[in-house]
């Protein structure tokens, strides 16, 4: 079932229509035209009670101004691109730096940012955007349709489809923030399991390093560990990054390329029982543990702070435009673009 509703906003802005999808267990999710954001998802606990599990802005207004990217489909480069510089096709192309002389999320105008054009359709919700040439710097003009879908089993399907005129990197993904206890305590008791072997070290800006074994280090979730308990370790890149923000190369796909969907990562709240699964065709998995969201006003009574939510973004890698991975996140004229990522919570 689909329900719509509009935010007024303002008299000299259009209005961004709001999206509820339902499903036979009385879970409900609803997306927002502007950044094609999941603002909210009601999912009960063990004991019936139902609590939103993904953190938002009060008003719907607020996410004009999103700062944290909260919820948002982020593009056209989701991540970070060093020095916001690359090469494509022999020639140089600089894009819009945003975070610490990096390219983060597309720019400071990038798809988060922007009113897409939303459509209720039978079972799901289509929204669709265009981004003509030059926009943040990028080459090529590109349409993108990402549909949601929420199907009674309590998974919610994002599938991302994308075209172009000309030679362009294109790396979307989907940017919730979950506490899968409702928001009643951080995200530190939380068992994550990721199936990966290696990481991307970084620097202190964010940008790759290389490919690092995840054994004996906090990286390793290949076993459920609690979040909480793994921030702590006396590690040097929890330190530089204020905690996690990291890539995972999701094992067999450490060459960048996708694959068919599967179940990547999967994260238990033991008090609420909520259980939350990740699959995806990507070849990364983000996993970033919220680390500047102090201050940040939400729903709650009281500011955000950091470690209220976790993001596991699927996606290509961090600045793979200048690895030898790049060939492998262009997008061409002919070629359609396509990634599904799927978040499906249920019960323990």
């Amino acid at each position: 079932m689909i329900a719509t509703s509009s935010d007024a906003g303002g008299a000299s802005l259009p209005e961004d229509q709001l999206f509820t999808l339902r499903n036979a267990d009385g879970m409900r999710v609803t997306i927002s035209e502007r950044g094609a954001a999941l603002v909210s998802w009601w999912a009960p606990d063990r004991y019936g009670r139902q609590s939103d599990v993904v953190l938002g802005y009060a008003s719907p207004a607020s996410y004009r101004d999103n700062q944290v990217y909260m919820g948002a489909v982020v593009g056209r480069w989701a991540n970070r691109i060093a020095h916001g510089r690359f090469v494509l096709d022999g020639a140089a192309v600089q894009v819009a730096v945003n975070d610490r002389g990096n390219h983060l999320h597309g720019g400071p105008q990038g798809f988060h940012a922007l009113r897409w054009d939303g459509e209720a359709q039978p079972q799901e919700v289509l929204l669709r955007l265009r981004s003509p040439a030059g926009e943040a710097g990028f080459p090529g003009n590109v349409q993108i349709q990402v549909r949601y879908r929420l199907g009674d089993d309590g998974a919610l399907s994002i599938d991302y489809e994308a075209v172009t005129d000309a030679p362009t990197p294109l790396n979307l993904t989907a940017h919730p923030y979950f506490n899968l206890n409702g928001g009643s305590a951080d995200i530190g008791d939380h068992m994550l399991q990721v199936d990966a072997d290696y990481y991307l070290a970084t620097d202190a800006t964010g940008i790759p390093l290389g490919m690092a074994p995840v054994g004996g280090t906090p990286f390793d979730f290949r076993r459920p560990a609690a979040i909480g308990a793994r921030l702590c370790w006396p590690d040097e890149q929890l330190r530089l990054a204020g905690g996690f923000d990291h890539c995972y190369a999701i094992r067999g796909r450490a060459d960048g390329q996708g694959g068919a969907l599967r179940e990547v990562a999967r994260v238990v709240d033991p008090g609420s029982g909520r259980c939350l699964q990740v699959s995806t065709t990507e070849a990364g998995l983000q996993f970033y543990s919220g680390n500047y969201l102090d201050g940040v006003r939400g729903r709650a009574a009281r500011p955000y702070a950091r470690y209220d939510g976790f993001c596991l973004e699927a996606g290509a890698f961090p600045d793979q435009l200048n690895s030898e991975l790049a060939a492998t996140a262009i997008l061409r004229p002919g070629q359609v673009y396509r990634q599904s990522t799927v978040y499906r919570i249920s019960l323990q």
